[in-house]
């Protein structure tokens, strides 16, 4: 049987714990509270990714280290902005330690962290590291959501990178998520709003959009989302990140209008998106109009020296 330890807690359900890699257990919310289990397996460290914290009488414990991830079991919760830290966490807790990570069953959440974790290690794709991990604990079943995520994990070689744009879209659709839920972007997504190009920079992008009116840089090239039309990169409408300017932060849609002479130059909506006229669907949508703006390569912005 692939596992380590496994009986009836009435109170929890099942205690069940699974030697994934030498000192690295992935297990239930009740092995996680039960002492016993937690002396037997010689548990150093615990990483908890649940709704709840462990109780004071295991938190209290003064020789265990202990992390907690604050997350139900969603497909659109973020459980991959987390997985540098994770990854970290374990790796320090098998440095001379054992470590029990656990969300409530062992199935979904905490298995999902484990596969990451392999993934890094060995420099897997996610089926590799999802049979390795299923070949020890058989119930493992991250949610479509979680394997979404692994899979692009894997496409960022294993790490966390802001600039790559389907993290910016997975991470837009989440804050989407969220406004539609509370009308107005969540702080902690606040690092979406890109600086706005069109104020003095060090290193001015060479390629932008200007207000055709006034000739205000709106956006550079590296703001634009693109989508394809037919096999080829769609200019039909000019899909962008969320950009100070904008002011899309306390309202869920709207218009766009130029900062400097008030011209309309397009529209956004956090929450219905919109359809180009290619028929793609965007959501969530912050777009020019190609024909209230003009695309430049020769910026003339200030270029600031310190």
């Amino acid at each position: 049987m692939s596992s380590y330890l496994h009986r009836e807690d009435f109170s929890l359900g099942p205690i069940s714990v699974d030697e994934i890699e030498p000192g690295l257990f992935l297990g239930s919310l009740a092995a996680a509270k039960d002492i016993e289990t937690l002396h037997k397996l010689k548990v150093s460290h615990i990483l908890t990714i649940d709704t709840c914290p462990l109780p004071r009488t295991i938190l209290d414990l003064s020789h265990l280290k202990t992390k907690f991830v604050q997350l139900s079991d969603l497909p659109k919760e973020d459980l991959l902005s987390h997985f540098n830290d994770t990854n970290n966490f374990i790796e320090n807790a098998l440095n001379g330690g054992c470590i029990l990570v656990h969300c409530y069953f062992g199935v979904s959440r905490s298995a999902t962290v484990v596969i990451a974790y392999i993934m890094k290690k060995y420099q897997l794709s996610y089926p590799e590291a999802f049979e390795r991990v299923k070949a020890k604990r058989h119930i493992v079943f991250p949610n479509q959501g979680f394997v979404t995520q692994l899979k692009l994990y894997k496409e960022m070689d294993h790490t966390i990178d802001a600039s790559n744009m389907k993290y910016k879209l997975f991470r837009l659709n989440l804050a989407s998520d969220r406004v539609r839920k509370v009308k107005i972007l969540p702080h902690n997504f606040i690092d979406l709003i890109q600086d706005d190009p069109g104020l003095p920079q060090t290193q001015p992008h060479p390629n932008v959009y200007r207000c055709r009116k006034c000739r205000r840089i709106l956006a550079t090239e590296c703001n634009l989302i693109v989508h394809q039309d037919k096999g080829s990169t769609c200019t039909k409408t000019f899909f962008l990140e969320p950009i100070a300017w904008m002011n899309v932060a306390q309202n869920t849609q709207g218009k766009l209008h130029c900062p400097k002479c008030e011209h309309k130059v397009g529209s956004f909506s956090w929450v219905m998106g919109c359809q180009c006229p290619c028929g793609t669907q965007v959501a969530p949508a912050f777009y020019l109009v190609p024909s209230k703006v003009d695309y430049t390569n020769v910026v003339k912005n200030v270029e600031m020296t310190f």
